[in-house]
């Protein structure tokens, strides 16, 4: 059975973008339906195009659709990526999360297995609470958590996070990166299809 994926995420520098490219090559080799969105920029232009990194990523992905709450009716599953901000998510992530209220009342992001990565400047940035913050917003979605835990060594050799995966700002996607990306998005997948 073919699971459709909606992967979502924001990126102001790059690294999620990439984490989402990797996860989006996963989740096609285990045979998935993948929706590739980002969710929309709501900084102003002018502070965007202030920042050479952030005004080159912007233009490096203005091809990725933005996500909408459509993505979301539509997926069977979703892993969301977004940078770690002060211990919780980007807020463009969390404006995009404000525009879901209609398919949530409707019940529409129910019963659908979930999953998370982050990043953050440094090892100990906040990744965590990130992750775990966001899914107390899955809980009230009635979404299944779908945690990559402690399911493969591969966990082990990219900091032990077992709640999804996180990178740290200017490390670089080694293979074990690549690794634990792939592992967790596989087993969001393997699950999602228990649950259809």
């Amino acid at each position: 059975m073919s699971i459709k994926l909606a992967i979502v995420y924001y990126s102001t520098y790059g690294t999620n973008h990439q984490m989402a490219l990797i996860a989006a090559e996963a989740a096609e080799a285990a045979g998935a339906e993948v929706r590739l969105r980002k969710a929309a920029e709501t900084a102003p232009t002018e502070v965007v195009a202030g920042v050479d990194a952030w005004q080159a990523q912007a233009e490096a992905s203005a091809d990725v659709p933005e996500a909408s709450a459509q993505d979301m009716e539509w997926a069977d599953a979703y892993l969301i990526s977004a940078p770690t901000r002060f211990g919780i998510m980007a807020s463009q992530m969390r404006a995009f999360i404000d525009t879901l209220g209609g398919v949530w009342s409707a019940g529409a992001l129910a019963n659908k297995a979930i999953s998370a990565m982050t990043s953050a400047q440094n090892a100990h940035g906040g990744q965590e609470t990130t992750l775990l913050s966001f899914y107390a917003t899955a809980m009230h979605w009635g979404a299944v958590i779908v945690a990559p835990g402690y399911t493969d060594e591969v966990i082990f050799k990219t900091g032990g996070n077992p709640y999804g995966y996180s990178h740290t700002q200017g490390t670089g996607f080694t293979a074990e990166a690549r690794g634990a990306i792939g592992h967790q998005t596989r087993r969001l997948i393997e699950t999602a299809r228990k649950l259809a």
